[in-house]
């Protein structure tokens, strides 16, 4: 038999196939002998098949005429060996995937051979088995239509009473093999877009359809999984920053993976599963886990922290494109955190119900509403077709027990006025989304305070076209477009509302509700106001709040008013007295570049139509540059983060100042253009140009200074040093003497002249200490910095200059020269930068360069008040 399995023979040929299908059917038990000569014959079978489906027909109806599947499945029966099994699976996965013939799909599906093997019980203890049995089950769905699928079910008076292809894979949905779950997830998907009503009802049905909880209970374990290393990162900030962020991306990755899942599993169109999705998210998720986590309080049983919440709650807005979902997340923010967190079991640590609510005791139709207790802000609202005052209040104290009893929307404010940077960014990242998602209703938007006021005047204009008095008065009145008595808000947030109570048992405060939707308004404006006039905050969430107030900026003195003015007015002050200071700081060369740039990089990320990141950035924005190894709080690296970290921060103060008047935003920054170089000036008389010293050029060594230093042990070189100003750069120079042509000499040696912070020996009076930053720095842009890592930060250290004069007189001499040039450089700066500094001139230059306002005559008086 040996001998003629080896003899030559035309490969692809129908005697081939022929021989070896004899061959197949002699063989009565597999085993260590010839396991080898089976293997080869499933192999070579499987590439004869694929050859024949494109080339000779005759060689898959000879597969058809011996029954070759039945023999497959007879050899696997008698196979006593893995190596068969893993041949075998890969031989038919292999055939069905290359099959190109509708008859060749439907015969290999027919006869139940297929679902013999699907629910064979394989040992799936050995790994490789496990992943050839898996490639094997998405290579069947892959094939699935409405004509095929029918050859893998069972049915009984039409309905599906078995699908083994379905069931078998489920089991292992959760595996803890990633690429294992991603292979399951998509041959499920490949089920559900076929579009079988019969198998939709089968997959919906119990037990299968316990498969959508389980889903969202293995996400809520990612959930937990993912707070816990995020945790682990806070406490151990510094420590192993890179390899940590790497496994937050990945977990990061996962958990948006499956979001993406869902969102796919519901565009199949199966109405009773994003039924079932969305319950499970709620009941699951939403209710229990992420809604209780955004109270500061400590909550039993509550096992994820207020940012993963706050990115949680985006993800699912942003990817889980369901509607019902995103209105009942959105209507929930209405209830108190006391109403959800008894329902689902949790309960705040020293919580007790009979703490007094004001709010809740005072009748619905009080003409005063006055959140005293609130924790966030007070709003006076004694007539509601006058303009509200709105005041800040005290940040929550830590055990005021009344937290309990803020609605979850006002929580999210208070994270704004009082939370750290990434509770900051997290609730603004909420409210973008909200406003961002389309499933979500305007009405819903109106209700939260954050309806955008392009869509505030378009509703309006609709109104008043169709003859609704109410829309034409609001829509030219100097009020806001929201209802001003607050009483209807539409019948979807209704309908939200008596889900909530009917479904679900949660129950909305009934004024938190029905206020009017302008004090809500308010109550955004104005915490966004707060937040611009915050320190502790990080430019790039500041600018994530520009952008919100840029969707909300209203167009009118009711609702930005004086108060904001001036406590806009007041930030912008400060900041800009802290940016003066940067010109006579370490980087003031740099200062007017990094301004233009960020100039522009901020009026293209509050303009934009959507937020310019994505909220993985709430959980990665912990790791700051300056927690690289080697860069210390003194250093020139660090002052250059400071540096840049205002520059953001006063370029945002600049721009909303013109916003608040009304005026477009100029492309660059009004700032004077460079001086002329000076007749009497030393780069003048040195031959320095604008391009500055460059090393081997010659210059004149006009008032140098000669000096000595070793830039190697035992190795002291003769220098002359001069100190050099050209308007907004500076450097310091070491060069040698040219004897032959003086008083001219070689530049060996350059550095900036900024930040040198000269300093004379205390002990030897003929010594002068240097600092020397380096040239530039990589964090103007954090995006770059980030791919350069650890090595890029130990390269900016700064270096040490120690110079030896002659005597004490040159020393002080060098001294003077130093602060005289550095003196020029920080002035030239400061008067380039005056046009950008003085507040009262923002308002004069918009109106000369601009031409009128866009907006109503009321910006004249918040130009008036300005």
């Amino acid at each position: 038999m040996w001998f003629s399995f080896w003899k030559p023979r035309d490969r692809f040929s129908l005697d081939e196939l022929r021989y070896l299908t004899d061959q197949l059917v002699k063989v009565q038990i597999v085993n260590e002998v010839n396991k080898d000569f089976v293997i080869e014959a499933l192999r070579s079978i499987a590439e004869l098949i694929t050859y024949g489906d494109q080339h000779d027909s005759t060689f898959f109806e000879f597969f058809m005429e011996k029954q070759v599947m039945g023999e497959f499945v007879r050899i696997l029966k008698v196979s006593r060996t893995v190596s068969v099994s893993l041949q075998l699976l890969q031989t038919i996965s292999i055939m069905i995937q290359n099959l190109k013939n509708e008859h060749a799909i439907y015969y290999m599906f027919s006869n139940e051979h297929m679902n013999y093997l699907i629910t064979y019980s394989f040992d799936f203890q050995n790994e490789e088995l496990l992943s050839y049995y898996i490639s094997f089950l998405r290579a069947i769905s892959g094939k699935l239509d409405r004509n095929t699928i029918s050859l893998l079910v069972k049915t009984h008076n039409d309905e599906v009473v078995s699908f083994p292809l379905y069931v078998e894979a489920i089991h292992f949905a959760f595996h803890e093999e990633s690429m294992v779950r991603t292979a399951i997830r998509a041959l499920t998907l490949n089920v559900y877009h076929v579009g079988d009503e019969s198998v939709n009802r089968y997959v919906t049905s119990a037990p299968h359809a316990d498969y959508f909880s389980n889903l969202v209970t293995f996400f809520r374990k990612q959930c937990i999984n993912l707070n816990a290393l995020v945790s682990d990162t806070m406490k151990n900030l510094g420590a192993e920053s890179a390899e940590t962020t790497t496994l937050i991306s990945a977990a990061v990755d996962e958990i948006e993976d499956s979001l993406y899942y869902f969102s796919d599993v519901v565009s199949a169109g199966i109405p009773d599963v994003g039924r079932l999705i969305t319950d499970n998210i709620l009941q699951l998720l939403i209710f229990p886990l992420l809604l209780p986590s955004l109270t500061r309080k400590a909550v039993e049983g509550i096992q994820i922290g207020a940012a993963i919440s706050l990115y949680l709650v985006c993800c699912i807005l942003r990817i889980v494109k369901i509607k019902d979902l995103a209105n009942t997340i959105a209507a929930a923010l209405f209830c108190p955190l006391d109403a959800v967190i008894p329902k689902f079991g949790s309960k705040p640590n020293g919580y007790t119900s009979s703490c007094a609510f004001e709010h809740e005791s005072q009748p619905p139709d009080s003409n005063n509403l006055t959140k005293a207790d609130a924790g966030i802000l007070r709003v006076d609202v004694t007539n509601l077709s006058s303009s509200p005052q709105i005041h800040s209040a005290d940040v929550p104290r830590e055990n005021d027990c009344c937290d309990f009893h803020l609605s979850l929307r006002e929580a999210l404010i208070s994270y704004i006025t009082s939370g750290d940077n990434v509770q900051v960014a997290g609730s603004l990242s909420v409210l973008a989304t909200l406003l961002q998602t389309k499933e979500l209703d305007e009405s819903m938007l109106d209700a939260l305070g954050i309806l955008p006021q392009r869509k505030q005047h378009k509703k309006l204009l609709l109104q008043a076209l169709v003859g609704e008095g109410s829309g034409e008065e609001q829509l030219f009145s100097s009020e806001s477009g929201s209802s001003r008595d607050g009483v209807e808000f539409g019948s979807e947030l209704d309908s939200c509302l008596r889900k909530l109570k009917e479904q679900y048992g949660v129950v909305c405060s009934f004024l938190e509700v029905r206020a009017s939707p302008r004090v809500h308004r308010f109550q955004v404006l104005d915490a966004l106001v707060s937040l611009f006039c915050r320190s502790n905050i990080s430019a790039e969430t500041l600018w994530d709040g520009g952008w919100l107030l840029r969707q909300l900026l209203p167009y009118s003195q009711a609702e930005f008013n004086s108060h904001h003015l001036k406590l806009l007015n007041d930030s912008y002050k400060n900041c800009a007295s802290a940016l003066l200071n940067e010109t006579r700081g370490i980087w003031p060369d740099l200062l007017i570049t990094i301004l233009s740039d960020e100039w522009k990089r901020c009026k293209r990320a509050i303009e934009a139509s959507s937020p310019r990141k994505e909220p993985k950035c709430i959980l990665l924005s912990s790791q700051m540059f300056s927690s690289e190894d080697g860069i210390t709080s003194d250093s020139s690296f660090a002052a250059g983060e400071r540096m840049c970290e205002l520059v953001k921060v006063f370029v945002l103060q600049h721009q909303l100042q013109i916003f608040s008047v009304g005026r477009s935003l100029p492309e660059k920054p009004p700032i004077n253009p460079p001086a002329d170089i000076f007749e009497n000036s030393r780069a003048q008389s040195a031959g320095v140009d604008s391009s500055g010293p460059k090393l081997g050029t010659e210059l004149r060594l006009v008032d140098a200074v000669p000096c000595r230093i070793a830039f190697e042990r035992g190795k002291e070189r003769h220098f002359c040093f001069l100190a050099i100003s050209l308007g907004a750069s500076g450097w310091v120079v070491l060069a040698e003497e040219l004897p032959l042509k003086e008083p001219y000499g070689v530049v060996r040696m350059v550095a900036p002249l900024a930040g040198t912070d000269p300093k004379v020996d205390d002990k030897h009076s003929r010594w002068m200490h240097l600092r020397i930053r380096p040239s530039t720095f990589p964090f103007v842009e954090p995006a770059r910095y980030g791919a350069y890592g650890k090595a890029r930060t130990k390269a900016l250290v700064d270096g040490r200059w120690t110079l030896a004069f002659r005597d004490e007189e040159s020393c002080n001499s060098a001294l003077s020269m130093i602060l005289k040039e550095i003196s020029l450089q920080s002035n030239e700066v400061e008067r380039r930068l005056e046009p950008l500094l003085d507040l009262e001139t923002i308002v004069e230059s918009s109106n000369s360069s601009l031409g009128p306002p866009k907006a109503t005559s009321s910006y004249s008086t918040l130009s008036n008040s300005l």
